[in-house]
């Protein structure tokens, strides 16, 4: 599994043969591509309306678009992409070569439309190259996006015990979410092997220093690897 970041919340994931886009956003300093000069992909995943997380979105209008059923029926009437899913919390939709899961993110949501529009509930996503059961998966991987979101139980209740992500991208840039405290007490309730800073830097009020986080990750005494990725760098999980 092949996990690109493109700075903020944008993430391209490639599951064998299938690829998959995250809160398509690129109007971020972390990146240098605009989104013409990114490949469509399979399938495009949205966790929540806020713009700076569905930006772009009518940018890659060949792919299936998969998010909570408000958010997909907006696209669909705004954009009118090849396809949409509408999934909801709990549930997991097999996309090609990756199972993908969807989980709530603690979090508002909406869509900057000129009256507002309800778009659900925020929610983080679990994508994996094999279908989620009971019984423990050790050839499995296993990847999770959290989205915007607070600290939870349910990384530590559900989703490190249930789901079994091997790595996390987790937002750190306080204010609007976890900073690089609660974020990295997350890590530690995930038991992951691997955690992956994101959405911070991009707007003032989110500006902080990721090895902020690397620290705070290696004070909960977590075996996790802080792995802070530069702009448009892939790490191989």
């Amino acid at each position: 599994m092949q996990l690109t970041w493109h700075g903020h919340s944008t993430w391209r994931v490639e599951v064998d043969g299938t690829s998959l886009l995250i809160d398509p956003f690129f109007d971020n300093p972390k990146t240098s591509l605009s989104p013409e000069e990114v490949d469509d992909p399979d399938y495009l995943l949205l966790t929540h309306g806020h713009a700076d997380h569905v930006a772009h979105a009518g940018a890659f209008d060949s792919c299936v678009v998969v998010s909570s059923p408000e958010i997909a029926g907006f696209v669909d009437d705004e954009h009118a992409p090849e396809d949409t899913i509408g999934m909801n919390l709990g549930g997991t939709v097999e996309l090609g070569d990756a199972y993908v899961t969807m989980h709530r993110a603690d979090h508002t949501n909406g869509i900057n439309t000129e009256y507002g529009q309800e778009a659900g509930v925020p929610a983080g996503f679990v994508i994996s190259d094999t279908k989620p059961t009971q019984v423990s998966n050790e050839e499995s991987t296993t990847f999770y996006h959290a989205g915007d979101t607070a600290l939870m139980t349910e990384m530590r209740d559900v989703i490190a015990p249930f789901l079994e992500p091997d790595a996390a991208a987790l937002p750190i840039g306080d204010h609007f979410t976890m900073g690089p405290m609660q974020a990295a007490i997350a890590v530690d309730w995930l038991d992951v092997d691997y955690a992956l800073p994101m959405h911070y830097d991009t707007f003032p009020p989110i500006e902080v220093d990721p090895q902020d986080f690397v620290r705070e990750v290696q004070a909960t005494g977590s075996d996790a690897e802080a792995v802070v990725l530069e702009g448009d760098e892939t790490f191989e999980l």
